[in-house]
């Protein structure tokens, strides 16, 4: 699906942008599944958290909804984790499998950053640190409603020091737009980061949801490791 210089790039960058993944009539599926969610029609409170650090008596401006395929199991079998699968294997190796997934929407009019982060800061230490992200796009991701910011090349340096602020909210460390990457995308298209690439979003100042549809990928072997280890990403967070 992808190109041998593709591979390349993503190993030297980080990240790699995959245009058109799914067809609007896909999107179309997964953008009213998304809704079910954030309309509560599918149950997910106890996977559900503000990633702003907003407690439950505020509105949610980051809504984080975790491992929604243990709500819709046939998530596993649909378009989406299965092409991002594949595009998974040929960029870290054939041994890479589904994790976990998650919802990540900014609320219209919100205005809230993502902070800086390594996604790696969020999981415990494994032998093999192969890890990938698919960040894929449900509405019109640009500047001003919140698309990723990466930096380049920084999943090549040691994991940063990383800290928590509010009620749960998510995790920070030191990061800047000045030696980013901004990356817009369509809806159905995504970008592919490696687990220790630095990243963040702007806040949502639109009128509009911001709906991302998150999946993750790493070897077969850690994830049974993970789960050995009582690990399973359904919002406990560990770091080491």
């Amino acid at each position: 699906m992808i190109s041998n210089a593709q591979i390349q790039f993503f190993k030297e960058e980080g990240y790699l942008v995959v245009k058109d993944l799914l067809s609007p009539l896909d999107v179309s599926y997964y953008s009213d599944l998304y809704d079910a969610f954030l309309d509560n029609s599918i149950n997910a409170s106890k996977y559900r958290s503000d990633l702003s650090g907003g407690t439950n008596d505020t509105k949610e401006k980051i809504t984080q909804i975790m491992v929604p395929n243990k709500l819709v199991p046939e998530l596993i079998v649909k378009p989406y984790h299965q092409k991002a699968e594949q595009i998974a294997k040929q960029l870290l190796g054939d041994d890479m499998a589904f994790d976990f997934d998650m919802l990540i929407n900014k609320a219209p009019n919100t205005n809230t950053i993502t902070p800086w982060h390594q996604d790696a800061a969020y999981w415990i230490d494994m032998p093999d640190k192969r890890a990938t992200s698919c960040w894929m796009a449900i509405d019109k991701a640009f500047k001003d409603n919140g698309c990723m910011w990466y930096t380049p090349k920084s999943h090549l340096e040691p994991l940063m020091a990383h800290e928590q602020k509010g009620h749960k909210g998510a995790l920070q460390c030191h990061g800047s737009e000045f030696d980013a990457i901004c990356v817009e995308l369509e809806p159905g298209s995504c970008v592919f980061h490696d687990g220790h690439l630095l990243h963040y979003s702007r806040g949502n100042a639109t009128n509009r949801q911001r709906r991302a549809f998150i999946t993750n990928f790493r070897p077969q072997e850690m994830i049974a490791l993970e789960r050995l280890k009582g690990y399973d990403h359904t919002g406990e967070r560990k770091v080491k």
